[in-house]
């Protein structure tokens, strides 16, 4: 009667709770460490801001603790800010610990280790990274730890390692933890690596870690923490310990993680619309995890993807052996976890702990179950990948964990999901005849359930309520009834307990109470009999935990290749080939296409070193930005073994991700939408390279045109000789024009069909620049937009563009004035050399300097004419002259009395006049000179040098000018013979930087 009532109860498991993360797990109070093998430590924990809490542990030496403004003591315990899917980014919570260390130089070389104790595996890592630490950013990102360690010393003051983890924590949700430099030892590390590590991977590990002293280090501190923080330990020969090379995965940093929605939509963090969301057809929980870190970390080893892709075409093309790996694979629960609960032995065991250990190990007898028919479905197999699963996961792998769990454990014992189930499994788990005063203790457990259960349905009839019977961990057994059922009759008062959700009421009676202490009793002593015989199980089975792990890695793998599998089947995706061109035939935007199936237009992509740099341009909404995202999402897709969403693909092995395509302002950082594109672009720029990607979306959005433009030029410019692959989406049809001739750089649009009262997007690209002009008009046309707003915005386009073009060739005009103007002035220099008395070594050099300024003159010029031909010639630059003060210089140093500079420029208080009468006035004043029978006035000297005053500091702009000192004093004009320099007069050679 009781089994047939557990049978019908509802409530959830156990175990499904004990495997959650809480904030209570973790150690953020000072503890003695005395006890184990250390003196007297004392701590302090700080507050950083809201988001994150910082706390030191064992702290500075062994004796006393700095102090810190806004410093907090106490014995109450701080807490790790929730770990939301907003801040992983998309992750499950696990709890993971992380080791930093660093050495000191210009470019730091960086030591990491992870121990994760939900999986149970550890991984370490060494390299050399920047000075921004952008590899080891990316790693934080991948395992996204819960605790990170620091050495101590970097606190105070802040090494620049410090103040890096500080900036990530608000993405990453975690603790950050000083711990004393004592803890960072090598020999520590070591001896870890020979006691935990499983023995066959030993000496390879070692190897691995031979020179890499930081990595090593971090291991150490990252298990003391395990052990003295998280009060947890491992037994000998039990950990899974992986040197990971800083080679061989893409480099994807944070931003471009979340504006290509990898592993999480913008919008919505619980969407599927994510590229994760896409591809997450994994069955099991491992499957899933190694999808994720797949996607956060690409391959880069062509031979490895060639497997992979391998193992996805004959998974997709036998039909049988799909379904059969697809239905073995149903099955399996969280073996990660469950082998990590095995070997992890806590501080203080407690009765919950041996529950946990009997659920652990009835699930293992159910993972080992599951084995043979995961097995018997690749038979046939051929490919690399899948021949090696199915030979790591042969029956006689398991055959001894099988006969270990069988001496032990009833054959009939299974895994249950709910609640009562679970309990009765784990009562009646251990064999009988074992042990007597187990069999008598289980004999109480089982009348004190029957005698519960014969009381709830005598409660019934009395009463004459169709009550439900209930159970769950908390509570034990309790009533459940609907409350129409109670047909408008009042509770009778010996219930209660009553608490009512929604349409349902449940309640107790005293007696209920009574007896569900009499199990509970019941049930505590028959685990306290079981758990000599559990350890001792547990203990044996750890001997073979190196396979274990294998068999799980092996489901993992396995499990995310025919989720990959299972997209083939039901999407049109094809295989993708490596090669040193990019080429895509057909290719679309993964995401969009499963939101838009039947509508989606796809496109083409080319790409090698001669087209690496792409300009698309295009109207507003006509898919510039889902062209260049497509191209990011399939090499992403590529790079992790799947099919792409295209009738051809080959792609490049890419080290190196980038995408600048948002545009919010960053307003937690107090960041506006042109500074946060300026500090990504910086930092694109900063790491880009050949074997990169990079896919940047309207830069130069955020500030003026004209800033905007000549940004996003110098910008363009910068990529273009990085030899990266880049696709640049613009508005600025200059910024296109421009480039044209660079070699590398390719011209295309998005093409668009526009007539008065039409304007339709084709979505498909074409080569050259848009043509069409005024398609943002054309498109508030089409909304819902007031006609005379339209019409005089098509007003003032039409006026603003006459006054560019007019503007733009009388500055040209200008400039061609100018040119002139300094060719007569060179000419008339010149004659007074000819006619001076100067001597020959004198006339020499100041040929010399004459020639010198008169080239670096010309050439300013025609720079000059070359940025206004560009747009980017800026209309409020002054003609002032600036002295070696920084003083401006315009009325009294370059006035000849008329308005006029002696070069023809006119002044008007630093400001310029308009360009037509500014070139008519040069014209002008030219003329007049060619009339004027007088001598010319030439340069002076002081002293017999030249006098160069370079632009200090202005509000205008900065120029070179070259002025030669005057004289106030004029010389009659029979003197045939004199020195020039000697003459009156001051002629400035203008050279604008």
């Amino acid at each position: 009667m009781a089994e047939s009532r557990s049978r019908q109860s509802t409530s959830y498991s156990s175990y499904s709770t004990s495997h959650e993360r809480t904030t209570s797990q973790y150690p953020t109070t000072s503890y003695n460490t005395g006890q184990q093998r250390t003196s007297k430590t004392n701590t302090t924990s700080y507050n950083r801001g809201a988001s994150n809490r910082v706390h030191e542990l064992l702290g500075y030496n062994d004796t006393t603790t700095e102090s810190r403004t806004g410093a907090r003591s106490g014995s109450r315990p701080a807490t790790a800010r929730p770990r939301t899917g907003v801040s992983t980014l998309g992750v499950e919570n696990q709890e993971i610990i992380c080791a930093v260390s660093e050495s000191r130089g210009i470019a730091p070389t960086v030591g990491i280790a992870f121990v994760n104790l939900d999986t149970g595996e550890a991984v370490l890592s060494q390299f050399s990274d920047s000075q921004t630490y952008v590899k080891l950013v990316h790693k934080l990102m991948v395992f996204n730890p819960s605790n990170i360690c620091i050495v101590a010393t970097a606190s105070n003051p802040k090494s620049k390692l410090f103040s890096i983890i500080e900036e990530q924590l608000e993405d990453i949700g975690c603790l950050l933890t000083l711990l004393d430099r004592k803890y960072w030892a090598e020999t520590a590390g070591l001896e870890y690596i020979q006691q935990l590590g499983f023995p066959e991977d030993i000496e390879s590990i070692k190897t691995a870690v031979t020179g890499n002293y930081f990595a090593v280090c971090s291991f150490a501190a990252a298990l003391k923490y395990t052990e003295f923080g998280m009060l947890k330990t491992f037994p000998y020969h039990s950990l899974r310990i992986k040197y990971e090379p800083p080679e061989g995965s893409m480099m994807i940093d944070l931003m471009t993680i979340k504006s290509l929605e990898l592993v999480q939509n913008l919008c919505n963090p619980k969407s599927k619309d994510c590229l994760f969301g896409l591809l997450n057809e994994t069955l099991t929980p491992m499957g899933m995890r190694l999808l994720r870190s797949n996607l956060l970390q690409p391959l880069t080893n062509q031979e490895t993807l060639n497997k992979r892709y391998d193992a996805v075409e004959e998974l997709s093309t036998k039909e049988e052996m799909f379904f059969a790996v697809r239905a073995a694979l149903k099955p399996f629960l969280d073996v990660d976890r469950i082998l990590t609960q095995l070997i992890i032995i806590p501080k203080e065991p407690n009765l919950h702990d041996t529950e946990q250990s009997i659920n652990n190990v009835i699930m293992l007898k159910h993972f080992i179950a599951h084995v043979r028919p995961m097995w018997e479905a690749l038979t046939g197999c051929r490919c690399e990948i899948i021949a090696e699963i199915q030979r790591i996961c042969a029956p006689e792998n398991v055959e001894t964990v099988i006969g270990l769990i069988s001496d032990t454990i009833n054959e009939d014992t299974m895994y249950a999901n709910q609640a009562l189930d679970l309990q009765n499994q784990r009562t009646y788990s251990v064999k009988s005849g074992v042990n007597g005063l187990l069999d008598v203790a289980r004999q109480t457990y089982k009348e004190a359930t029957t005698d519960t259960l014969q009381h709830m349905d005598d409660m019934s009839q009395e009463h004459n309520l169709p009550f439900q019977t209930k159970f769950d961990n908390s509570r034990a057994f309790f009533f459940r009834l609907r409350e129409h059922e109670l047909e408008d009759r009042a509770l009778p008062a010996v219930f209660i307990n009553v608490f009512r959700k929604k349409d349902v009421l449940e309640c107790q009676t005293l007696e209920l109470v009574q007896r569900n202490q009499r199990v509970r009793d019941a049930h505590s002593e028959v685990m306290l009999m079981s758990d000599g015989l559990i350890k001792e199980l547990i203990a044996n089975v750890r001997e073979h935990m190196s396979g274990l792990f294998k068999i799980c890695e092996c489901v993992a793998m396995l499990d995310m290749l025919a989720a990959f599998a299972q997209l083939v089947t039901s999407q049109d995706y094809s295989r993708p080939a490596m090669s040193k061109t990019l080429a895509i035939r057909a290719g679309r935007h993964p995401i969009r296409e499963k939101i838009h199936k039947a509508k989606f237009i796809p496109n083409d992509v080319y790409a090698t070193q001669q087209a690496r740099f792409q300009v698309i341009t295009g109207c507003n909404m006509s898919g510039k930005s889902t062209y260049i995202r497509t191209v990011a999402l399939m090499t992403v897709m590529a790079q992790i073994g799947s099919f792409v969403p295209a009738q051809y693909a080959a792609f490049p092995i890419t080290r190196q991700l980038f995408a600048r395509v948002s545009m919010d302002d960053s307003i937690g950082a107090n960041v506006s939408t042109f500074a946060a594109e300026m500090r990504e672009t910086a930092f694109i720029l900063k790491n880009i390279d050949r074997n990169s990607m990079a896919i940047i979306d309207e830069l130069g959005r955020g500030t003026s045109i004209r800033d905007g433009l000549a940004i996003a030029i110098a910008i363009a410019e910068a990529l273009v000789e990085s030899r990266a692959l880049v696709w640049f989406a613009t508005h600025f049809r200059d910024l296109s024009n421009i480039l044209s001739e660079r070699n590398g750089v390719v011209n295309l649009h998005l093409s668009v069909k526009i007539s008065p009262n039409r304007m339709e997007m084709l979505y498909k690209i074409a080569s050259g620049t848009l043509k069409e002009e005024h398609y943002g008009l054309q498109l508030a046309r089409i909304l819902p937009f007031p006609e005379e707003v339209i019409e005089h915005a098509e007003v003032v386009s039409h006026t603003i563009e006459a006054q560019v073009k007019k503007r733009k060739e009388h500055s040209v005009g200008v400039v061609h004035a100018r040119r002139r103007k300094l060719l007569l002035n060179l000419e008339e220099h010149l004659h007074q050399a000819r006619d001076g008395t100067m001597s020959d070594e004198n006339l020499k050099k100041w040929l010399e300097d004459l020639q010198m300024e008169f080239v670096k003159s010309m050439a300013a010029l025609e720079e000059e004419e070359k940025r206004i031909v560009r747009g980017e010639y800026d209309e409020s630059e002054d003609e002032m002259t600036v002295g070696e003060e920084g003083e401006t210089e315009d009325q009294n140093d370059a006035d000849d009395g008329d308005g006029s500079t002696v070069d023809g420029t006119a002044t008007d208080s630093g400001q310029r006049a308009d360009d037509e009468a500014m070139s008519n006035y040069i014209l002008d004043q030219d003329l007049d000179a060619d009339k004027e029978n007088q001598a010319p006035p030439t340069t002076a000297r002081s002293g017999g040098d030249f006098v160069v005053e370079e632009a200090g500091p202005s509000t205008t702009t900065q120029s070179t000018i070259i002025q030669v000192s005057q004289g106030r004093n004029a010389h009659s004009r029979h003197q045939q013979r004199r020195d020039p320099r000697s003459m009156p007069g001051r002629v400035p050679l203008r050279t604008l930087s």
